[in-house]
């Protein structure tokens, strides 16, 4: 079988390493990939954005299945483009993949079928934004509506700071467009927690619980990044909430896309909050998160080609998806910096005999060396049987890996392991 994989970024290394593990795939392309990936897939100079050349490509190499994993083309409707030349995808179609591409439309989906979120206001023009702010709650939050690169929301914890948030994104179109409407939305509190679910629009299968740390220096302060580590499962996700969430988010998410008629297979992700009142959604989004999934894959004992193939045919119900009963640490190893301004060009170094898988995400080929091309540049990531020890291994093996200017967190993980107690 030859599988395309469209993305470039750790991610996609994840999914492609967790796709190795099916014998029956004899070749796996990466759109566009990076020279991090080289040894796992065959990268191909097409944009992820680019799905006229994807479709071309598809064709002309007889591809048998295809992986769509960023945001931006399922949202510009990639999938639907693959399907209809006979390719089959894992990804939702454009009319789904809404319920990332708008947040205006996921917040209305989510009040008018009783799926528990926190309170809002939509506002199209800025001076009604800035009319509503002058007595509106803080801290609040502000939401670009449309894609922003995980960068289009802004925790205001004054009343000056969301005023320069709605005109930054309204009038300064720091976003482009996905700043032409905004929603305010109240600030919860609680510890937040990612699950990813495979679903085919009938049944749902939670993967296991995830925590990111998004906040590029430690203690959670610095910058909003793309993500700088995580860790699986998210020790405040107990059994109980699980059931919860299933009850009166999971279940009724898919219903509610199905009752408007975009019915959603693929992954799904809930951004969830665990606030005093209960679990709540803070995002959907509608693929594979990063770097969540660097640690919830390697936990994934079926075979993963089996499961997407299973999503996509509708018979998700069929197969048993089972996960290992251990834990993952994943420390994101970016270029210093990130997420401001930052050198690249770096040699990165592989230590031969690492105990930890190395997910790349921001380099590129230069001969035989790897040279890093980004901001956030890999993660690398340990599997054992405990949470703390999960953490101990990752941070033992982060030396492995060295590049000039490399900069990590050094507590990935700590939040969770208090939670332990």
């Amino acid at each position: 079988m030859k599988i395309m994989v469209v993305g470039g970024g750790g991610r996609e290394h994840a999914i492609i390493k967790k796709l190795k593990e099916n014998k029956d795939i004899t070749k796996i392309y990466a759109l566009p990939g990076n020279g991090g990936m080289k040894d796992d897939a065959e990268c191909v100079n097409i944009g992820a954005k680019d799905i006229p050349a994807i479709v071309d490509f598809a064709k002309a190499n007889g591809i048998d299945f295809a992986v769509v994993a960023p945001d931006d083309p399922l949202v510009l409707g990639c999938v639907d483009a693959l399907e209809e030349i006979g390719v089959p995808c894992f990804g939702p179609n454009k009319a789904a993949a809404i319920i990332e591409g708008s947040k205006v439309f996921s917040k209305n989906l989510m009040k008018k079928y009783g799926i528990p979120t926190a309170a809002y206001e939509v506002f199209s023009d800025v001076d009604s934004a800035l009319k509503y702010l002058e007595t509106a709650p803080i801290p609040t939050v502000i939401k670009a509506d449309g894609l922003a690169l995980g960068k289009g929301v802004i925790i205001a914890m004054t009343r000056e700071e969301a005023v320069a948030a709605v005109k930054s994104m309204m009038e300064d179109k720091v976003f482009g467009d996905s700043g032409s409407n905004v929603v305010v939305e109240e600030f919860l509190t609680g510890p937040e927690v990612s699950v990813l679910s495979f679903t085919d629009g009938k049944t749902v299968v939670p993967m296991i619980s995830s925590m990111d740390h998004k906040r590029a220096l430690d203690n959670d302060e610095g910058l909003n990044t793309g993500g700088m580590g995580t860790i699986a499962p998210n020790p405040y996700y107990t059994e109980d909430i699980a059931k919860v969430c299933m009850e009166t988010i999971f279940i009724p998410t898919v219903d509610a896309m199905n009752k408007e008629g975009r019915t959603f297979k693929g992954c799904l992700y809930f951004g969830l909050m665990l606030t005093p009142n209960g679990p709540k959604v803070i995002e959907y989004n509608c693929r594979f998160g990063d770097p969540e999934t660097q640690v919830v894959l390697p936990l994934l004992k079926t075979d993963l080609l089996t499961v997407m193939q299973a999503v996509r045919n509708e018979t998700l119900a069929d197969i048993n998806v089972e996960f290992k009963d251990m834990a993952a640490c994943c420390v994101v190893m970016a270029s210093k910096g990130y997420p401001g301004k930052y050198e690249t060009g770096f040699e990165i170094k592989v230590a031969p005999d690492i105990d930890a898988e190395v997910y790349v995400a921001g380099a590129k080929c230069d001969g035989d060396k790897v040279l890093t091309a980004g901001g956030r540049v890999l993660g690398v990531v340990a599997v054992a049987d405990d949470l703390v020890s999960a953490v101990d291994k990752a941070y033992k093996e982060v030396p492995n890996v060295t590049f000039d200017n490399a900069y990590y967190r050094s507590d990935i993980g700590q939040k969770a392991i208090k939670a332990l107690g």
